[in-house]
C-alpha cells in the first residue's frame, strides 16, 4: 500500500513539475509556424470512421449472404434490412465528414 501511495505522489509531482514546459511563451504562437492540430486530428478521425464503416459493411454483407444461403425464401426481408443497415453504417462516415468540414477552416 505504501508503494502505491509513493507512486501516486511521485506521479502527481511529476505532472505538476512538467506543466510549465507546455505553457505558452510571452510572444505567443501568432507566427506562421503554428501547427493546425484540428486538421490533423480530423484526418485521423475520417480515416478511423472510414475503416470502421468498411469493416461494418463487410460484416453486414457477410451475414446477409449467409442468411440468404441458409434460407433463400427470406431474401426480400434480408435485402431490405441489409440496405437499411448500409444506410446507417454509411451515415457514420458522412457525419464525420460533415464535422470535418465544419471544424477545419
Amino acid at each position: 500500500m505504501r508503494i502505491k501511495i509513493m507512486l501516486f505522489v511521485t506521479g502527481i509531482a511529476g505532472l505538476l513539475a512538467t506543466s510549465p514546459a507546455f505553457a505558452q511563451g510571452a510572444g505567443g504562437a501568432a507566427g506562421g509556424g503554428a501547427t493546425n492540430w484540428v486538421a490533423i486530428t480530423s484526418g485521423f478521425a475520417m480515416a478511423i470512421a472510414s475503416a470502421v464503416c468498411g469493416l461494418a459493411q463487410g460484416k453486414a454483407a457477410s451475414a446477409a449472404c449467409e442468411g440468404v444461403a441458409r434460407n433463400p425464401g427470406a431474401r426480400p426481408g434480408i435485402q431490405l434490412f441489409l440496405i437499411l443497415a448500409f444506410i446507417f453504417i454509411e451515415s457514420l462516415a458522412l457525419y464525420t465528414l460533415a464535422i470535418v468540414f465544419l471544424k477545419v477552416k
